[in-house]
């Protein structure tokens, strides 16, 4: 059962709290017009809307307001003559009537319904974002965003953690992406950035004895806008000290049941855990959406001894798409043009059909190579076959996307599938130079069984060397990531040589958490992950604009302030600032 928080002020009850047993009680009621209708010159009707709900209210005579008026209504709760209960409204057994109706504020027309029947284009939305909000779909996502905010908190807090806020305004850190920089008006010349984390001060928390730090922390990255990316987002963010990856998991998994608890009702068992090569391998993705089949198959070893060239020599694998077959030669040729955009020479597609493979390639092949691919891939007639033969990394990446292609069911289709990848590799290549790509900032842990190859000379042992890193996932989104930290300085020394980052760059570049290091750094761990992502997969949407209040659009404008804005010039002048025309 619903609980409503007490409503007090001009109103004594709110409009989506009444039911039967509110009947004969006289109220107040506060809201806007939902909708009125009238019925001859002495009977008038009124859907009332608050933030809980809508009621319908009965004025004997006729009654002057308009759509989305704004109006306080007293009347006495009475249950709805018999056959004119609304059975779609939680209200929907009563009425409220010989109702009075005080106009408090008067509306023009709004620019769009304020009914979720009805989808408005998302620009003049954003425009008018303040009449958005009275949607109920709005509503509803942002009630969720607290539940879960609060849910989050206090869970954090019954394991031992300490809510710390850390600054917005910050030295410019390596992060990955631009930073949103801010001048100084003191310091003509300088500037601050906008954190892009709170990644190096929660570390110094550890370094101060906080032992365990969280904060809900707003983040900030000047990097493009998708779907699941805006410039401004919010995310968990968890340190703690003493621990490993196994205690950070533990703690996160907990933080996330309460969290799916507290929003959907849903009791989530164990997360489970995939390492990373194990998820490419099956899945084509370091973030694999494991609610449906298409496994990628590795089909390599059929092909060891072929004579057909576009296979021989390289790493084959294939999916299984069922009832695939009846896909047109116009959509498998988009198909193929897809994959080669993705980095494949070609794909080859086959048809099964009873007693053979229909397929441009199939001429090519031997029997025995060709019953092997109906083997290993399970087929059935009517399914089709897809297979890529490339360099391992590319037929991964390639299968994997095609799979989400032909095979990703709706967000709100197959529950809530979390999962732990773990054992990241702590290079992702090797650079003109020799030298390593990192693929986590330069203070993940490396394996601690893997030690010795960082040292062993070979390049390629680099790229065999695993992290203490790990994501959590859900339905294919990457909520966040974290990762155990680099505490000894040996360790450290050893992974910024491999950099190429000398003792000047590693101390321009990280020099102030360098020096915290030298006055007794624990062994900590930790981990962040993205609430708009979490919600909006929570609450069933395809993009975290719709989980935000005051969102950028895919531009990065906000069409509500007209920001981002020319600044005046005397702001400019007393900052020291010129703007120069664009380049080119």
């Amino acid at each position: 059962m619903t609980e409503y928080p007490p409503a007090w002020g001009m109103r004594t009850h709110w409009c989506g709290e009444l039911r039967p047993a509110h009947a004969g009680q006289t109220v107040s009621l506060c809201g806007w017009v939902a909708r009125r209708r009238e019925h001859g010159e002495h009977l008038a009707f009124i859907d009332l809307r608050d933030r809980e709900g809508i009621v319908q209210c009965v004025v004997d005579g006729s009654v002057d307001v308009r759509n989305e008026w704004v109006v306080r209504v007293t009347g006495v709760v009475r249950i709805r003559p018999e056959g004119t209960a609304n059975p779609d409204l939680a209200t929907g057994e009563v009425e409220v009537g010989d109702c009075t109706v005080e106009v408090l504020s008067t509306a023009e027309p709004p620019p769009f319904p304020v009914d979720d029947r009805i989808e408005a284009d998302e620009a003049v939305r954003l425009r008018h974002r303040y009449v958005d909000l009275r949607r109920s779909r709005m509503q509803r996502n942002l009630r969720a965003r607290a539940v879960a905010n609060s849910a989050l908190r206090r869970s954090m807090e019954e394991q031992g953690f300490i809510e710390i806020e850390t600054p917005m305004l910050i030295a410019s850190t390596p992060e990955g992406a631009r930073d949103f920089v801010v001048p100084s008006r003191l310091q003509p010349g300088s500037f601050y950035a906008l954190p892009q984390s709170p990644q190096l001060f929660k570390q110094l928390t550890m370094v101060g004895g906080i032992d365990r730090y969280y904060q809900i922390a707003r983040c900030l990255r000047d990097e493009d806008l998708r779907a699941d990316r805006q410039f401004e987002f919010m995310q968990l963010d968890v340190e703690a000290s003493f621990v490993g990856q196994d205690e950070i998991i533990a703690c996160i998994s907990e933080a996330i049941r309460a969290c799916t608890r507290a929003v959907t009702g849903t009791e989530l068992g164990e997360i489970p855990r995939m390492s990373w090569h194990e998820a490419m391998e099956r899945y084509g993705s370091d973030k694999p959406d494991v609610r449906f089949g298409m496994e990628l198959v590795e089909l390599t070893e059929v092909f060891a001894a072929t004579g057909f060239k576009a296979f021989a020599g390289q790493v084959v694998k294939g999916i299984r798409v069922p009832g695939g077959a009846e896909l047109s030669r116009k959509r498998l040729d988009d198909l193929t043009d897809k994959a080669k955009r993705w980095g494949a020479k070609g794909l080859v597609w086959m048809r099964v059909q009873e007693e053979s493979l229909d397929s441009p390639v199939a001429k090519f092949l031997t029997d025995d190579e060709l019953a092997g691919i109906r083997r290993a891939l399970e087929a059935t007639p009517g399914d089709l076959l897809l297979l890529v033969a490339d360099e391992r990394r590319v037929v991964q990446h390639v299968l994997g996307l095609l799979r989400l292609e032909l095979g990703r069911p709706p967000l709100t289709e197959g529950g809530l599938n979390y999962l732990w990848v773990v054992d990241f590799p702590l290079f992702e290549g090797i650079d003109d130079d020799g030298r390593p790509v990192p693929a986590h900032h330069p203070f993940t842990m490396p394996h601690p069984d893997d030690l010795d190859l960082l040292t062993s000379g070979d390049p390629e042992d680099l790229l065999r060397v695993r992290s203490q890193a790990y994501d959590l996932v859900l339905n294919g989104w990457e909520l966040g990531s974290g990762s155990v930290r680099i505490h000894r300085r040996d360790v450290q020394q050893t992974i910024f040589g491999l950099l190429g980052i000398d003792e000047e760059e590693a101390r321009a570049r990280f020099g102030f958490l360098l020096d915290a290091f030298r006055y007794g750094a624990p062994p900590h761990a930790g981990f962040a992950f993205g609430i708009d992502r979490l919600v909006a997969l929570l609450v069933g949407e395809e993009n975290i604009r719709e989980v935000i209040a005051f969102p950028k659009t895919q531009s990065g404008a906000d069409p509500l302030t007209n920001a981002p804005s020319p600044v005046d010039p005397k702001v400019l002048a007393e900052l020291g600032l010129r703007v120069l025309p664009p380049s080119g």
